[in-house]
């Protein structure tokens, strides 16, 4: 089966700063795509560029193996990551707003049930808490019934519960066949709604596959998590074990965990608050991005 999006060897220059560098890949239908990377990396762009809204400088996207044009702009829908909305109207004026601009539209009371919105369709867009606000912008994401969907960064400000409360919409709307685009900075947030992901750096693609994937492809470690307090200073140099301290923590990557607690028993280490988890995506990330704060 063809992608329904296929992005070939993207680039794009804003003076001389080379935003987005010779990026291809491709996306199936019915598939959750994620794009990831930290600022600056070139997703954002590389984002608009597949959305229409920015000319790339050289490359091409393909929708349905034609060029964007018409038929994409009908068949996409696009829930920014900030978005400002009509002043002084209604959750449900807006909704019959939007309604209007397209003339295929999906019928705004399954969107409504869909999205959850049925208790604040006259409140004002202006009172919505941060979930309620994401729930009505992805209703109108929604609202031309797309077959593509970009979500950029969705979740950014929600709290736990929120954003877990999004994540269903989000699987919801995947088990309708429809295709998404997703940027996050969460990590848990990709493994959970991303069926392939992609990691940008430096406008290039780094490191590409199913989350599972990659994890078992750059890891074959556990990491063991103690407080830095119970570990005797010296451990590090009479061991051999190689700590990585955060906080009050450290922690240590382990190949075997059985020998690694045998040494740490053997050092009187107590072992009361030990805890144990395997390699997660914001391992992944931050050991092929680094570490370094990115303005």
């Amino acid at each position: 089966m063809s992608p329904i999006l296929q992005v070939d060897n993207l680039v794009k220059h804003f003076g001389s700063v080379e935003a987005v560098n010779g990026v291809s890949f491709s996306i199936r239908r019915g598939t959750c795509f994620g794009l990831l990377g930290p600022n600056g990396a070139g997703k954002t762009t590389t984002v608009e560029i597949m959305e229409g809204i920015t000319p790339p400088t050289a490359g091409g996207i393909l929708y349905r193996e034609q060029p964007i044009g018409q038929a994409f702009r009908e068949q996409a829908g696009i829930m920014f990551q900030e978005t400002s909305l009509q002043e002084y109207i209604r959750v449900g004026e807006t909704l019959k707003l939007f309604q209007r601009f397209y003339d295929h539209t999906r019928p705004l009371d399954e969107l409504i049930e869909r999205c959850a919105l049925g208790e604040f369709l006259d409140r004002d867009v202006r009172r919505l808490s941060g979930g309620q606000r994401q729930r009505l912008l992805l209703a109108i994401a929604l609202i031309n019934d797309p077959e593509i969907v970009f979500l950029d960064e969705p979740t950014t400000g929600l709290d736990p519960q929120a954003r877990r409360n999004f994540w269903q919409l989000v699987n919801d709307i995947k088990q309708e066949q429809k295709t998404l685009v997703l940027t996050t900075h969460y990590m848990e947030e990709a493994y959970e709604l991303c069926d392939e992901i992609a990691i940008m750096d430096h406008g290039r693609i780094i490191a590409q596959g199913t989350p599972q994937a990659l994890l078992k492809q750059h890891f074959d470690t556990s990491v063991i998590s103690l407080p830095r307090a119970d570990l005797p200073p010296d451990l590090e140099q009479v061991t051999g074990l190689q700590l990585h301290p955060h906080n009050d923590q450290v922690e240590i990557f382990s190949h075997d965990l059985n020998r690694t607690i045998r040494i740490l028993i053997e050092r009187h280490v107590p072992l009361t608050h030990l805890q144990v988890r395997s390699r997660t995506l914001e391992d992944l990330f931050l050991e092929l991005t680094g570490r370094d704060l990115r303005s």
